[in-house]
């Protein structure tokens, strides 16, 4: 069996992971991070869990200040995505990533609303909401950046494009090189833009949220879903496949829309509840409950193996891995251990993540886990 699937099923899980796409995924949502990370910062700052620290903030105009902190950097996390995801595929076709990415952001533009209609009616046009430069046009953000960049790629591997004499700055020789896809793709954006304006009365990004990410935010914020994406990371890993870059690259995008909509709700002043839209399964969720010290939430084989270990070996891993433990890292216990393809270990290892899974997912709305202001 375990031959059999060694065989058949592996190499196809790393030719899936080890795609332009997935890869391009995986490095351009990483992009993300550090403007989210400080934006977290500025988050929890403007949202002190004192009220009378709020009070003062807000008196002194501090809260404003903090606010449009957080708004530029998590309110743009999908421009972000599509300009890393694009950047990424780029440079993995070995063609010039920048005009790639600046091509995409267009393209992501284009396809957006540029408009919104005020509590009196009046529209107003010309603006970037940022309703759909975060949250809601993540997934729109990931199909520009995976549909994007191989056209561009196509167009300079074909040798279609201006050519610059010997002697022209790169800089210029790049932008002229990418003005004959640059043409085409928001050419063929902006067709699209008038096909859903005219004909449908809506945009391309608004399609993409109810046709394709409205559905599977809601596939994973379901149970099934939740216990799924925890059951698959470290069973993927029992055989040797780096099963967070799997999970990772597939589910990324989803649970950071599904953490901008909380964000959204907050924002708004409603109470985050699941009646008032909130999700359960979000990034946030993932990477403190679920993937904490890393996959199969190893810290207590770590800890077993640093202070009762009797064997040396095990005792010299221990100490090896526990720091880096701390902070997600658990590679070394893994193939050291080894945890891999350890039959007396792959219960533990699969079960914890969906236990914790199963704990969070009943503990949030059940309102076990609560955090009021004082």
């Amino acid at each position: 069996m375990k031959e059999k699937f060694n065989e058949k099923v592996i190499p196809v899980i790393l030719k899936f992971i080890n795609t332009k796409a997935i890869q391009s995924i995986k490095n351009g949502m990483v992009t993300s991070m550090s403007p989210l990370i400080i934006g977290s910062i500025f988050l929890i700052l403007s949202n002190f869990p004192v009220k009378a620290v709020v009070d003062v903030l807000e008196s002194t105009g501090i809260k404003a200040v903090l606010d449009q902190a957080c708004g530029a950097t998590f309110s743009i996390s999908a421009m972000i995505a599509v300009i890393g995801i694009s950047y990424s595929y780029a440079k993995l076709e070995n063609q010039e990533p920048l005009n790639c990415g600046i091509i995409s952001l267009a393209t992501f533009l284009i396809l957006m609303p540029s408009s919104i209609t005020t509590e009196g009616g009046e529209v107003v046009s010309g603006i970037i909401n940022k309703t759909w430069t975060a949250g809601q046009g993540m997934i729109g953000a990931i199909i520009v950046g995976l549909i994007v960049p191989p056209i561009y790629c196509w167009f300079l591997k074909k040798n279609i494009r201006i050519k610059m004499p010997a002697g022209v700055p790169e800089g210029v020789t790049n932008a002229f090189s990418a003005l004959i896809p640059a043409f085409v793709i928001l050419t063929g954006a902006a067709v699209i833009h008038g096909i859903c304006s005219i004909g449908f009365n809506t945009t391309g990004m608004e399609i993409i949220y109810k046709v394709v990410q409205t559905p599977l935010q809601k596939m994973t914020d379901s149970l099934g879903g939740a216990v799924l994406m925890c059951f698959t990371g470290p069973f993927l890993w029992f055989f040797g496949v780096h099963g967070s870059t799997v999970v990772g690259g597939i589910m990324t995008g989803l649970l950071q829309a599904n953490s901008l909509a909380n964000q959204a709700i907050i924002d708004s002043g409603v109470e985050l509840t699941i009646a008032n839209g909130g999700h359960i399964v979000t990034q946030q969720f993932y990477d403190q409950f679920i993937n904490i010290t890393g996959a199969g939430i190893t810290i207590g084989l770590v800890m077993y193996m640093f202070f009762f270990a009797k064997s040396k070996q095990l005792k010299a891993l221990g100490k090896l891995g526990i720091i880096p433990a701390l902070f997600g890292i658990n590679e070394p216990i893994l193939f050291g251990a080894p945890v891999v393809m350890n039959p007396m270990l792959a219960i533990p290892f699969i079960g914890m993540p969906v236990i914790a899974c199963l704990i969070q997912y009943f503990a949030f709305p059940l309102y076990l886990v609560k955090i009021e202001r004082q």
